[in-house]
């Protein structure tokens, strides 16, 4: 009987220890609260309110963590962050063709493993998004959104021109400008019919990109050479637009593009009326009707160089990963599929955003807000012949050298185009062949 009596007390010792041990580890927990967690991303202004709304969302519906979105990031930012050790949990970014470096120097994680433990799949994005968000077969990213180029018109001064629809070719492109610039009498640009400038706002970016698949173009061949100067595509387009340059004038050009506003802003050219035609990605309809609602305009597939080319466009997106030596894995990844492959998600980013939403099934969401001129974004998107760069172990660094390039021959320093495009492939093939894997971003 003492025995049991003593069995019993000891019992009730062991339960209070145990008891008091729970009440620790409780307060600790409530003293220490949510995890936190922090994602850059490089939305701003508006844009950058549309994702933190999303994220809230996802935040109340999770209350062990708490999510800090910071906008404005670039690329050096996080290559920096990912070289001085100090990670966020998740990094996005707008440039896809970097993928390359952040999956073979180990920069971002690979999420393959994550992926087989949540039973999710790549399949769940169309194919183009899977490439971009691969490396050699290592996939370090996921897309989040993506971008399609294609060509905003004022409506309101074609009808003036008497021009009745979007061109299709360049030679009507071409034309179609012409009839819709107006200048003053000393040649200063009032209004721009089309600006060929490449490196002016978004749609015309320095490096070519969105003009590639408009001509059918390739960069890079199988054996990882640089084929610029061999596919007659990318000198087609160069002398087109040489050509368009050339009529303006590139002083003029200059004059009008140091006044035509920020890009992204009400102050932007086309969304002013200044520029009747404009090569631009579908997030412009978002700044549309939230800017210059009372403009009239229209959207389409950009010009093409053969009519078997037409509905396409250039695609790329924003990519989403996870940096190495971040110390909240498991939370930062519930958090990235979330936004990657979450329907609803992706239809409320692609409403507040118009961007493209990345997987099959958001694709074809009943939350996708319907809008005519967005849903042209959604059909070059699907187009077979639609492209995105190539993903090189150098990142978009070839993107760099072509940038130099083209910088030189719109200014018409470059006098002999076939010797300065033989060069370019030489600078890149070298650049490529320098490339190591597994090195630090």
């Amino acid at each position: 009987m003492k025995r049991v009596t003593a069995a019993i007390v000891a019992l009730i010792a062991l339960l209070s220890l145990v008891a008091v041990a729970a009440g620790k580890t409780t307060a600790q927990s409530r003293k220490t609260g949510p995890t936190k967690l922090t994602i850059w991303v490089g939305w701003s202004a508006r844009e950058l309110g549309v994702f933190k709304k999303v994220v809230a969302e996802y935040d109340k519906a999770h209350p062990d963590v708490t999510v800090n979105v910071v906008g404005g990031i670039n690329d050096d930012k996080i290559t920096a962050s990912i070289r001085s050790g100090n990670v966020p949990d998740v990094v996005s970014s707008f440039t896809s063709a970097n993928v390359g470096n952040y999956c073979s120097s180990g920069g971002w994680i690979d999420l393959d493993p994550l992926l087989k433990k949540s039973h999710l799949s790549a399949s769940a994005f169309p194919k183009t998004s899977q490439y971009y968000t691969q490396y050699k077969g290592k996939r370090c990213a996921l897309p989040l959104l993506a971008d399609t180029f294609g060509l905003y018109y004022n409506t309101d001064l074609f009808k003036k021109a008497g021009i009745k629809s979007p061109p299709k070719t360049f030679e009507e492109l071409t034309a179609d400008a012409k009839k819709l610039t107006v200048r003053s009498k000393d040649g200063t640009i009032k209004v721009l019919g089309f600006n060929p400038v490449l490196g002016f706002y978004g749609g015309n970016p320095p490096d070519m990109s969105t003009y590639g698949p408009l001509f059918g173009t390739t960069y890079i061949d199988s054996k990882n050479k640089s084929v610029i100067s061999k596919d007659a595509g990318w000198a087609r387009y160069l002398k087109w637009q040489k050509s368009m340059i050339d009529w303006y004038g590139w002083k003029n050009l200059q004059k009008f593009q140091a006044g035509a506003g920020d890009e992204f802003s009400a102050q932007n050219a086309f969304e002013r009326g200044k520029i009747a035609m404009q090569q631009d990605g579908e997030w412009r309809v978002a700044f549309l009707a939230n800017e210059h609602p009372e403009l009239k305009y229209g959207t389409a597939p950009m010009p093409t160089d053969k009519p078997s080319l037409y509905g396409a466009g250039a695609v790329n997106g924003t990519i989403i990963g996870i940096p190495k030596g971040v110390k909240n894995k498991d939370k930062a990844w519930a958090l990235l599929s979330y936004l990657t492959y979450n329907t609803h998600a992706l239809a409320e980013l692609s409403n507040g955003l118009r961007n493209v939403p990345t997987t099959v099934a958001s694709l074809h969401s009943k939350e996708i807000k319907p809008d005519a001129h967005f849903a042209t974004f959604l059909k070059i998107f699907a187009n077979k012949n639609s492209k995105t760069t190539p993903i090189t172990a150098v990142g978009n660094q070839w993107g760099t050298l072509i940038q130099g390039f083209v910088n030189k021959w719109q200014a018409g320093k470059v006098s002999d185009l076939g010797a300065g495009l033989k060069k370019l492939d030489k600078d890149i093939d070298a650049q490529l062949a320098q490339a190591t894997a597994g090195g630090a971003p």
